[in-house]
């Protein structure tokens, strides 16, 4: 029977070291420190069995969250499964801009377009607690995935299936956000990492990756209440077309933010 410390130097072969503690540490409901302390430690043979098979997923390009099942967002561990794009660290630029336009705000009404796993809708659900907070997809899949992250978070938030604005008639917003598909369909690093493993539908859009991010901002006019903003997370190279964007789509003011990276990624009218 293989010791801990046997085991990680084999996965160590074929993973990042890193990845092969993360990956034992959650099948065995322990931290990296208790890891070193048992090093000499045998594994358990269903552990060591899963364990391998982790580690071979892995190598063929898995990501680690789906692997877990979890992804961390703004301080919070959100369930993720293929049905639904792995919540990034740049997206959480939206989160602090979006709380920054709700403020003042005693019950802003926010709507997150294209939710996935419900990160968005749902931290800022739980870091303004006095928002109304919808939240659309037009995945089922990805609604389930979002349903139960509120749950199990204590998130107060409503969740509907629609294409966009479709299903929200009549319905207005103080405050829009969306991290919709953006990336052009025949760009290489659709079959690279990660992205290979993600949902398509949420990532790539025609127009060279514009379409949905244009559909968006003309619509969103419809839905906003005076003075009310549209965020929009966007590529790297989409800042200068996103300005474009929202001047035709009627957006008198127009923001752009950079991420920590210092990429313009989110881009906003009002």
């Amino acid at each position: 029977m293989n010791s801990i410390a046997a085991a990680l130097a084999a996965a160590r072969q074929r993973i990042p070291a890193a990845e092969a503690r993360l990956l034992l540490c959650h099948l065995l409901g322990r931290n990296t420190a208790w890891l070193e302390a048992h090093r000499d430690e045998a594994l358990e043979e269903p552990v060591a069995s899963r364990f391998s098979a982790w580690v071979q997923r892995r190598q063929e390009g898995e990501p680690v969250a789906y692997l877990l099942g979890l992804r961390e967002f703004y301080g919070r561990d959100f369930a993720v499964s293929p049905a639904v794009l792995i919540p990034r660290p740049e997206t959480e630029l939206l989160v602090e801009l979006a709380l920054q336009k709700v403020a003042n705000l005693p019950q802003p009404r926010i709507l997150d377009l294209g939710t996935g796993s419900g990160c968005l809708a749902i931290t800022l659900a739980l870091e303004c607690p006095t928002a109304q907070v919808t939240a659309v997809d037009t995945s089922s899949a990805a609604l389930a995935v979002a349903t139960e992250n509120a749950r199990r978070l204590g998130a107060d938030a409503r969740f509907v299936e629609s294409d966009w604005f479709a299903a929200l008639a009549g319905e207005s917003f103080d405050l829009i956000v969306a991290n919709p598909p953006y990336i052009a369909p025949g760009d290489l690093h659709l079959s690279q990492g990660d992205l290979r493993f993600e949902p398509a539908s949420a990532l790539a859009a025609s127009d060279n990756g514009l379409a949905d991010l244009r559909r968006i901002a003309g619509d969103a006019t419809h839905h906003l209440a005076p003075g009310a903003w549209l965020l929009c997370e966007h590529g790297y190279d989409q800042a200068e077309a996103m300005v474009q964007i929202l001047h035709d789509a009627g957006f008198g003011t127009v923001e752009q933010h950079r991420d920590l990276a210092g990429i313009i990624r989110v881009s906003g009218g009002a």
